[in-house]
């Protein structure tokens, strides 16, 4: 390894997915498609297009999801790395989840590039929407659930969800600063993603190509595997925290 999670890391890039969030219970958008769900096509619950066509079939799954995200709570991942960012002179930490578990375990600087599903926006004119305080969504359960979205105080469009849908561009500048700190890091962990999901699948290598040194974290294996210098097998919960606790024995 050119560099380790030690004091001589100047910066390091640490790329998750949804592996780290599955191990709080959050499923992946596609496993959570079970049950009552299984029924509709996820194409339809993620686009602009489906979203237009049944407002509330969408709004009101999105809001199951949110209910299940604010159940669920960070794991020892997410605390090791919010660890490291108070310890390292530099971390930059980019996301493909949209439940803001990394917030809630400490990061403080984090970078969505799938979006959030706290953050929704007008449809119409992009305002930003704050949801009123409240323990849970309004869906509270498993079944099926329709939902009529609320509407922006600026237009009166409808509120969508924050999360990047398919045929949509990531968010410019969140993945501007993603690949200017993936040309700039001295290591990039790669921890609980396919690495097949493009753009996002294409940022180890361009750290790579750059000279970092590439640490995947990851208990399958992944399109990653020939290119990373280091290939962990395991949970982010159960391997992170070892690193961090080699790197840094007496905190």
């Amino acid at each position: 390894m050119k560099n380790s999670v030690t004091g001589n890391t100047q910066h390091l890039v640490i790329l998750t997915g949804a592996g780290v969030s599955a191990e709080s219970g959050i499923a992946t958008f596609r496993d959570a498609l079970t049950g009552l769900w299984e029924n509709y096509d996820a194409e339809t619950l993620a686009s602009e297009f489906g979203f237009r066509a049944d407002p509330a079939l969408v709004w009101g799954w999105y809001e199951w999801r949110r209910n299940r995200v604010l159940r669920a709570q960070p794991n020892p991942a997410h605390y090791a790395i919010s660890q490291l960012e108070k310890k390292l002179p530099k971390l930059t930490l980019i996301t493909q989840n949209v439940d803001d578990l990394h917030e809630r375990a400490g990061s403080l600087k984090v970078s969505h590039l799938h979006g959030s599903l706290n953050k929704p926006r007008c449809l119409t004119c992009d305002e930003s929407y704050a949801f009123p305080d409240e323990v849970l969504p309004n869906a509270t359960s498993d079944r099926e659930s329709r939902i009529d979205p609320p509407r922006c105080d600026l237009c009166d469009g409808l509120i969508r969800p924050g999360v990047v849908w398919f045929g949509e561009q990531l968010p410019a500048n969140a993945w501007k600063s993603a690949e200017d700190a993936c040309r700039d890091c001295d290591l990039m962990l790669v921890i609980g993603t396919s690495g097949v999901v493009r753009p996002v699948a294409d940022l180890p290598y361009l750290a790579d190509k750059k000279g970092a040194s590439l640490v995947q974290i990851n208990p399958i294996i992944s399109g990653l595997n020939g290119v990373a210098n280091f290939n962990l097998a395991g949970k982010a919960g159960e391997v992170l925290p070892e690193l961090y606790a080699a790197a840094f024995p007496n905190t």
